[in-house]
Parts: structure tokens; sequence; C-alpha cells
């Protein structure tokens, strides 16, 4: 199958007026979940600062993983790392002092199965969980598919959650809880010399625009663009921020999954049918408005923030994808990031980022799984036209 031509921009938006727009529904949803307190309002502006600066920084998950894997790329990953050591600094006296929970999770088979399809998901899909919703701010049609199907992987995994729960597991790990300011220590030593020996093999790249901030003045914080490790920054000091309002870490998947659930209940779907939406947290969620769960409140803020960054930057436009092909790709990544979410106790966020940054060694697991999907999905995105 030839290449795809690069995605077509179409119907280009009146800037000024879409950022008015713009505004006015990010002051809707502050002051609109206002009535769940205080702190839901803040997360929500949080969630709109992380989608201005997944934007803004370009910080793209999957494709600094495909840059890696297909060109020897790694100053995305070398940008990731920088953002997890700064969160481990930051997370670590908030965990050990109690402010808030970590995302810790068991060591399990279904753990390994379910990073390791999210990883081919996300090369299909073209995006990981934070990815979809700042793309689909950004005015991509394609990512609005891959959300639905994502929300539909995740929620079809959560009624099928019993026969993976058999599977062998070990007891989660968190080396802050072991050993407190220790398991830190330990794991910002294993970050340094992973960061190190990036940094040696990077080191021609690393010159290059993108990766360094550079002083342009304090229009560039609005228009951008902003260096990959401007974001590495940014998406560490938010995320700690999360874990001080939120009383845990930043998540992504729940709130698809809950989405898909409410969507379900619409359609006449019993959650009585289920032990985990028919009690606990899940049920009281489904019961209850979407603007008090937090995950979904965030989940927004970042659509809006993500828009809101491209319409400063005046590239905000919807964008069609180039085939039908990449349609079907979209489909299908999309179910494989939910169901391998569901499965690995997390994405990219809640299991990497997050786990990583809770000393958990769940996520140590998932990244190491999601990366050998990775390597499977990039050599899959040609059968669907799909550019590397």
């Amino acid at each position: 199958m030839a290449p795809a031509q690069p995605l077509a921009a179409i119907r280009p938006a009146p800037q000024n007026r879409t950022l008015t727009v713009l505004l006015a529904l990010v002051a809707a949803l502050v002051v609109g979940v206002a009535g769940y307190g205080w702190r839901q309002s803040a997360l929500a502006l949080v969630g709109v600062l992380f989608g201005i600066s997944l934007y803004h920084a370009s910080f793209g998950f999957a494709s600094s993983y495909r840059q890696l894997l297909l060109r020897g790329d790694g100053r995305g990953v070398l940008a990731q790392v920088l953002m997890l050591s700064l969160a481990t600094l930051l997370f670590a006296p908030l965990l050990i002092s109690g402010v808030g929970r970590g995302a810790v999770a068991p060591l399990a088979l279904q753990a390994v199965i379910g990073a390791f399809v999210f990883g081919i998901g996300m090369q299909l899909g073209s995006g990981c969980a934070c990815g979809t919703l700042y793309t689909i701010g950004g005015g991509s049609a394609m990512m609005l598919l891959t959300l639905v199907s994502f929300s539909g992987g995740s929620f079809a995994a959560s009624l099928s959650s019993q026969p993976w729960s058999v599977l062998p597991r070990l007891e989660p790990v968190s080396l802050v809880q072991l050993w407190g300011w220790g398991g830190a220590g330990l794991q910002l030593l294993v970050l340094a010399a992973v960061a190190l020996a990036l940094w040696r093999w990077q080191r021609p790249r690393l010159a290059e625009d993108g990766f360094w901030p550079r002083a342009t003045g304090w229009r560039s914080l609005a228009v951008g663009p902003w260096s990959l490790v401007g974001g590495a920054v940014s998406l560490a000091l938010l995320n700690s921020l999360t874990v001080v309002l939120a009383g845990r870490p930043w998540g992504v998947t729940r709130g698809f999954t809950l989405w898909a659930a409410k969507l379900a209940t619409l359609l006449g779907w019993n959650p009585d049918t289920s032990p985990l939406w028919s009690q606990g947290p899940l049920a009281a969620s489904l019961r209850a408005s979407l603007f008090a769960d937090v995950t979904s409140v965030m989940n927004l803020g970042i659509v809006l923030g993500a828009a809101t960054a491209a319409a400063l930057a005046g590239r905000l436009s919807v964008r069609t994808p180039p085939s039908a092909a990449a349609w079907l790709a979209a489909l299908l990544g999309g179910l494989m990031m939910g169901y391998g979410a569901w499965l690995a106790f997390g994405c990219n966020v809640g299991a990497y980022f997050s786990g990583i940054a809770s000393t958990s060694l769940h996520g140590w697991l998932w990244i190491g799984f999601a990366l050998l999907g990775t390597a499977v999905g990039v050599r899959l995105r040609p059968w669907f036209g799909l550019p590397s």
C-alpha cells in the first residue's frame, strides 16, 4: 500500500471568534463543576493546563516510541525520563507525608498482556490516552473515532474482568512504601542511568530545535511552541498538583470507561448484571453526574485546553484521515488501547507516568511490555497506509 499523504486541513477556524468561544467553554466548565467543590473547579483548570502543555510541547508518548524504534531518535523518550525523574522528586514527599495515595497496582500477568496490547493499539490509533484527547482538541476527526472505540474497549474489558483476575499475580510493590526516601532515591538512580545512556546516544540531536527551552519571551507561553523539556517539567508539576487536589495522581482511562458505561445504560444495559458496576466506587460513579467524576472533568479540560492552545497558535482546524484504512486503524487501535489499559491497570498516564512517579513497580512492568507491543504496532502501520 502506498504511503499516506499528510492529513488535509479543511474548514480553517476563524481563530479569534473561536478562541472567545473556547474561553467561554473553559469558564463554563470551571463554574459548572463548582457545585462539587472548589477542588473540582481547580482540577478542571489543571486539566486545561494539561491540554495546553501537551499541545504546545507536542508531547506525544506513542510518537516518541515510534521515533525511537524507527529512526533511533530518542529525544522524546529522554524528555519522558526527565519528566519521570522530576515527578518522582515531587511525589515522594507527598506520598510519604500522606498528602495523597500513589498509583499502585499488582504485578500481574494480565497487566503484561494488557500493556502489550496497548502498545500495539497506540501505534494503530496514532496516539495514546492523553494523546487522543489533546489531538481531538487540536482538530483531529480520526481521533474522535479512536476515543469512541477506546471507551468501548475499556468498558468491554470491565465486563470480562473475572477470567483475567484468576491469572497469576503478585502483590503491589511501591518503593516509597517499602523504604521511604530510600525507595525514591533508588528509582532516581535508575532513571539517572537511563537518562545518561540516552544523553550520550542522542547528544548530536539535542542541539536541534525543539528539545531545550528557548528564551523567546512570555508570548511563547501562550502561542507556543514549547520545548520537550518545557513540556516535561509542566506535566510533572501538574501531575503533582493533581495529587494535592485529588488525593491521587493523574489518570485518563477511568473516565473513558465511565462514559461508555453511561451510554450503555441509556441504550438499555442493566448494571446489576455486572459485579463491578453494581456495587462499589464504579456503581457510585455511574449513578452520579459526569461532572462529579474527577477523571471525566479533567479529560474535558484537556480537550478544551488543547483546542485553546491550537486557537492561540492559529492552527485550529478540522483534519480528516487520509483513507478509509486509516479510519479502520483508528477503530482497531482504540479498541486495543481501551481493552489493554483496563487489563494493565491503566494507560500510559495512569500506569506508566503516574505509576512510575509513585515508585510502583507495575509502572516499569507496563512500559517494558508496552514497548514490545509498540515494536509490533509500528510494523503494522504500513498495512493501513499510516505514515511512520
